[in-house]
């Protein structure tokens, strides 16, 4: 079962780091908050019609604080880091994830990380160095600036939903964040930028993909894998963000890929597979009265899949 969600919560980074190549690409890189708006709002229009609910009791300022953690800032900063950075280092900047998850899990629901996972998330932190500082040309400084702030804002926001997991339904909870981030996101941007930017075709094909199937679809795998996995495995799994990006980057961009930079995305490959692979320990549950705060903070009351939150919707 562990497995199974691995591979799951894997798909959200694959796109995540394709997502990098499609905005330095096919994307306006003079309307970013207009940009980040485009990719919140109608990722959070289709799941909350597929969903029809609406946030009750603590879930609506919950939904604010996470709409705007998990959306709102840090779209806006990874499309800013998106233009301002070849893809690889763009992406790679965010593979620091499991450090930070780490850390917040650790100050925020009590996960303290094992020795495997630190030791995996080492090997895939070189890894990382070696990607950044094996690139060719100057590198941006405003734009490591901004991956890194959104490394920090998204991990904060990833394990608060992990620690508010209740057993609401995982579209419910992911609708309201892209609606309430893209609804300020919106806003922002017609005070900021005024009018949205025109659109040719090569653009509105590029925001389908990064609000369809690198938001809607991504976030539901990201917090599925949240709520079952443990939050420093997740963030192992989420270094597939800077190998998808670097490998794009080379193969579409032409940006070329050094020696250091091989052997980065060897270590951060062997960072994934020494935290990541099973345990026989991984299904086991706390008793109710344990399930907050504890290392299995989620998996006793885990929010259904997307085929049952239609069911429980309607």
């Amino acid at each position: 079962m562990e497995a199974k969600w691995i591979a799951i919560t894997a798909v959200a980074p694959v796109v995540w780091g394709a997502n990098y190549v499609v905005t330095r690409e096919l994307l306006p890189a003079d309307a970013p908050v207009w940009g980040s708006a485009l990719r919140a709002l109608p990722a959070g229009l289709v799941l909350i019609a597929i969903a029809r609910t609406l946030p009750r009791g603590a879930w609506w300022w919950r939904s604010a604080v996470l709409g705007n953690l998990n959306v709102g800032a840090f779209f806006l900063l990874v499309y800013v880091a998106a233009q301002l950075l070849p893809s690889s280092v763009a992406a790679s900047v965010m593979a620091l994830s499991p450090l930070t998850m780490a850390g917040f899990a650790w100050l925020l629901v009590a996960e303290r990380p094992t020795g495997r996972v630190l030791a995996g998330a080492v090997a895939g932190i070189v890894g990382v160095f070696l990607l950044v500082g094996g690139a060719s040309g100057r590198i941006s400084a405003a734009g490591v600036t901004a991956s890194a702030a959104a490394l920090l804002l998204s991990s904060a926001g990833a394990v608060l939903a992990r620690r508010w997991s209740d057993g609401t339904p995982l579209l419910a909870v992911t609708a309201w964040q892209l609606l309430v981030g893209g609804t300020v996101l919106t806003i922002a941007a017609g005070l900021v930028e005024g009018a949205p930017p025109a659109l040719d075709a090569p653009a509105l094909a590029g925001f389908v993909f990064t609000s369809l199937v690198a938001t809607a679809i991504a976030y539901l795998c990201w917090f599925g894998g949240l709520a079952r996995l443990r939050a420093a495995t997740v963030g192992v799994v989420g270094l597939l963000n800077p190998v998808t990006g670097v490998l794009l980057g080379a193969a579409v961009l032409g940006e070329r890929l050094t020696v250091a930079q091989v052997g980065g995305i060897a270590l951060v490959l062997v960072g994934i597979l020494a935290t990541t692979r099973a345990r026989p320990s991984a299904g086991r549950r706390l008793s109710p009265g344990r399930q907050h705060g504890q290392v299995a903070l989620g998996v006793a009351a885990v929010p259904p899949l997307l085929g049952e939150d239609r069911a429980q919707a309607a």
